[in-house]
C-alpha cells in the first residue's frame, strides 16, 4: 500500500491542527513523548516537526507534505509547492501578523527611525529584507524566545508574531508597522506532488481540511413554506450561495435549505417564522466543500 509522509507542526499549532484534522475526518493520536503520531488512515504516516523546520524537510523529500506557516516558508527560502492556504491559528480563525514593535514611551514612529538600532526576532531573514528594502541599517539579532521582554534593555525594537496584540500590550509595547501577514499552508515536495497518487492524496486532504475550516461558525437551516410566502423567506436568508428550494408532495409547499453564520441564527429564525416558515430545523455542519 502506498504511503504519504505528512508533517504535523509541533508546538503552538499542534493541538489546533490535530483538532482540524479530526473535524476533516482524520483521527491523529499524538502520544506526548512520540514524534510519530498514529492515524486511522492507513495511507498516512505522520511526523511531528517544528513549523520553522517543515519547509526544509519537505524540500529535501524527508516528508511528502506538511503544514506550516507562510512566514516560515518565506524565512527558510526553501522551494516547495504551495497546495493551499488554511486560515486558522492557535487562538482564532484569522491570520497572524509579524509586527515591528517598540516600547510605549520610545521616540520611534516608523521603521526609518531605527537606523543603527538593534532588532530582536525569530524571523531574522524576513526582518533583514524588510529593513534592507527601506535602506535602513539595523542589527538583527536572533531571539530564542520571550522576545517581548527584550526592549529596551536587550534590544531597541522587536519583530514578533501576534494574533490579538494582547501580549505586546501586556509588556508595554507599541506596534509601529506590520512586517508580514501569515497563515498556515499545506506545502508539498515538488517531486512528490508530481506523482499522480500522492498529488491526489495531498489534494484530497487539503480539500477536507478546507471544508472543515469553511464549516466553522456556520450551521445548516431547513424549513417548509407555502409558495406564496417564498419571496418573503428568501428575502430574510443571508445565504452562503442561493438557497436550495425543493418541491414537496403538496404542490403549494416547498422546502428551503441553506447555510448561514451561526451568529445570525438567533435573529433569522424569528424572522423566518414571521414570514411564514414552518418546521424550521437548525443543524451543525462538519464540512462545507465549495
Amino acid at each position: 500500500m502506498p504511503k504519504l509522509r505528512l508533517g504535523i507542526p509541533k508546538g503552538s499549532l499542534q493541538d489546533a491542527t490535530i483538532a482540524l484534522f479530526a473535524a476533516a475526518g482524520f483521527k491523529i493520536y499524538a502520544n506526548g513523548r512520540s514524534y510519530f503520531p498514529s492515524t486511522d488512515d492507513p495511507e498516512l504516516e505522520c511526523m511531528l516537526i517544528r513549523a520553522q523546520e517543515m519547509a526544509r524537510y519537505v524540500e529535501q523529500g524527508v516528508l511528502d507534505a506538511g503544514l506550516t506557516g507562510y512566514d516560515w516558508v518565506v524565512e527558510s527560502g526553501r522551494t516547495v509547492a504551495t497546495v493551499c492556504d488554511l486560515i486558522y491559528a492557535k487562538q482564532s480563525r484569522g491570520k497572524v501578523r509579524w509586527v515591528l514593535a517598540v516600547p510605549e514611551d520610545a521616540p520611534f514612529q516608523r521603521a526609518e527611525d531605527l537606523e543603527g538600532k538593534t532588532i530582536a526576532t525569530e524571523l531574522v531573514e524576513v526582518t533583514k529584507r524588510y529593513f534592507a528594502e527601506r535602506k535602513v541599517n539595523v542589527q538583527v539579532d536572533f531571539s530564542w524566545g520571550a522576545t517581548e521582554v527584550k526592549p529596551p534593555m536587550l534590544a531597541d525594537a522587536i519583530v514578533e508574531v501576534t494574533e490579538t496584540g494582547s501580549s505586546l500590550r501586556a509588556n508595554r509595547l507599541r506596534i509601529m508597522e506590520t512586517v508580514l501577514e501569515s497563515n498556515t499552508q499545506v506545502i508539498a515536495n515538488t517531486k512528490a506532488y508530481a506523482d499522480d497518487w500522492k498529488h491526489r492524496k495531498i489534494d484530497n486532504i487539503a480539500m477536507m481540511l478546507q471544508g472543515a475550516i469553511a464549516a466553522q461558525g456556520r450551521v445548516g437551516l431547513m424549513l417548509n413554506v407555502e409558495k406564496k410566502n417564498l419571496p418573503a423567506i428568501l428575502a430574510v436568508l443571508p445565504a452562503l450561495n442561493s438557497p436550495t428550494v425543493s418541491q414537496l408532495s403538496d404542490f403549494e409547499w416547498v422546502a428551503v435549505s441553506t447555510i448561514l453564520e451561526e451568529s445570525v441564527v438567533r435573529d433569522v429564525i424569528p424572522r423566518l417564522k414571521e414570514a411564514g416558515g414552518t418546521g424550521i430545523v437548525e443543524y451543525p455542519l462538519n464540512k462545507v466543500v465549495m
